[in-house]
C-alpha cells in the first residue's frame, strides 16, 4: 500500500480555512491523506478527530516551535491563516526547510495572501483603469514591498527561490456567500466572510447603508465554493506533476470572477435594508471620517473599503478552474448577510 500523503493546515476553522478543509475532506482521494490541522478550541477539535478523521491539534498561532514541528512533518501545507503574521510564517518556512534538508524532498506549500496587496488609495472617489493579470510577472514583481500582505508573501517567494519548496500563493478577492458545508454544520467553522459583513453591520448600526467617499472604485469578488476549489485546483495539479505548475514568482493565482464597484454592495445593502424595513430609506450616504474610525477599526482601514483592486485570475484557468459564480450572485447574497446581521447583532 501507498503512504498516505501528510497534509497540514492552519486557519482550518475560519471561513477561507474551513472552507478548504470541508474540500479536502470531500476530495476523492480523501482516504489517501492524512489531515492535520491546528486548532485553539477543545470541542471543535474533539469534533474534528471524531467525526471527520481529522488530526487535531490544540495550539495557537503563537506557539512557533509547535508550528515548525508540525509542518516539518506534512508534505503538503495549506496556510490560511493570518496573511500578515510575520512569526508565523517564518515558523511555517523554517518547516519546510527543516522537512527539506532531513528527507532531501520537496515540501508544498499552498499560501493565503489577498488581492488586498493592489489596494490603491482611491478612497472611493474613481475607478483604477490599471488591471493586473497574475500571468504578467513582470507587474506582480513591481508591487511595492509596502503594500498590504507584501513583505509575508515576499518571504514565500524567497523560499521557494532558495529551492526548499514548492510555493503557490492565492490571493482571494471580495469573498462572499454565507457557508453551509459539513463543518459550519457542525460548529467547527466560521461561516461569514469579512468584507461585506462589514458594511452590512457598519450601515445598520448608522440605520443606513453607508459607503466610503462616492463608491465608484473597483474589486473583484469569487463565491467561497468557488475559492475553495481553485486551493483544490492548485492542489490537484502540484500534486500530479510538480514540474508542469509554475511557482515562485509563477505561482501566484488571483482568486475572481467578475468586479463590482463598492457602491454597488451599498446599494444592495441599502435595498436589503429597506425591504427589511431596517431603514427608511435605501439610498446609501458617505461614511464620515468619524464613521470610518468607529466602525473600521481605524481610519486607514476604513479608506481600504474604497480602495480599487483590479485583477483577472488568468492562471487558476489555465490549470481548469472554472468559478461558476458571478458577480450577480454576490450582489444577491448580500441581502441574507443583512438578514442575519440584523438578527445576531
Amino acid at each position: 500500500m501507498s503512504q498516505k500523503t501528510p497534509i497540514f493546515c492552519t486557519g482550518a476553522t475560519g471561513y477561507i480555512g474551513g472552507a478548504v478543509l470541508a474540500r479536502l475532506l470531500n476530495h476523492p482521494n480523501r482516504d489517501n491523506f492524512q489531515i492535520t490541522a491546528l486548532v485553539r478550541n477543545p470541542e471543535k477539535a474533539r469534533i474534528l478527530n471524531t467525526r471527520f478523521g481529522v488530526n487535531a491539534v490544540l495550539g495557537s498561532h503563537h506557539e512557533r516551535d509547535k508550528i515548525e514541528r508540525l509542518v516539518e512533518d506534512n508534505h503538503v501545507i495549506f496556510h490560511v491563516a493570518d496573511a500578515d503574521d510575520h512569526e508565523l510564517i517564518k515558523a511555517v518556512l523554517k518547516g519546510l526547510k527543516n522537512r527539506h534538508a532531513k528527507l532531501g524532498v520537496m515540501p508544498i506549500l499552498i499560501h493565503t495572501s489577498g488581492a488586498g496587496v493592489l489596494a490603491d488609495n482611491a478612497r472611493g472617489e474613481y475607478p483604477s483603469k490599471t488591471i493586473y493579470s497574475d500571468l504578467d510577472v513582470r507587474q506582480l514583481k513591481d508591487i511595492p514591498e509596502t503594500a498590504f500582505h507584501r513583505t509575508v508573501d515576499l518571504r514565500v517567494v524567497d523560499a521557494d527561490e532558495r529551492g526548499y519548496a514548492r510555493c503557490q500563493i492565492i490571493l482571494p478577492s471580495t469573498v462572499y456567500g454565507i457557508a453551509k458545508h459539513a463543518l459550519v454544520e457542525a460548529g467547527v467553522a466560521n461561516p461569514r466572510s469579512i468584507q461585506i459583513p462589514t458594511i452590512v453591520r457598519a450601515s445598520l448600526s448608522r440605520g443606513r447603508a453607508g459607503v466610503v467617499g462616492k463608491g465608484l472604485s473597483m474589486w473583484p469578488s469569487v463565491h467561497t465554493t468557488d475559492l475553495a476549489e481553485l486551493y483544490m485546483v492548485v492542489f490537484d495539479n502540484v500534486m500530479e506533476n510538480p514540474n508542469k505548475v509554475g511557482h515562485g514568482w509563477q505561482g501566484f493565482y488571483f482568486a475572481e470572477n467578475g468586479e463590482h464597484r463598492w457602491l454597488d454592495i451599498s446599494n444592495s445593502v441599502g435595498q436589503a435594508m429597506f425591504e427589511l424595513q431596517l431603514t427608511e430609506n435605501p439610498e446609501p450616504t458617505s461614511f464620515t471620517v468619524e464613521e470610518l474610525k468607529k466602525y473600521f477599526e481605524y481610519e486607514e482601514m476604513g479608506w481600504y473599503f474604497g480602495s480599487n483592486v483590479r485583477a483577472r485570475g488568468d492562471r487558476g484557468r489555465e490549470l481548469g478552474w472554472a468559478p461558476k459564480r458571478t458577480t450577480q450572485d454576490m450582489l444577491a447574497s448580500i441581502k441574507p448577510e443583512v438578514a442575519m446581521s440584523a438578527k445576531k447583532p
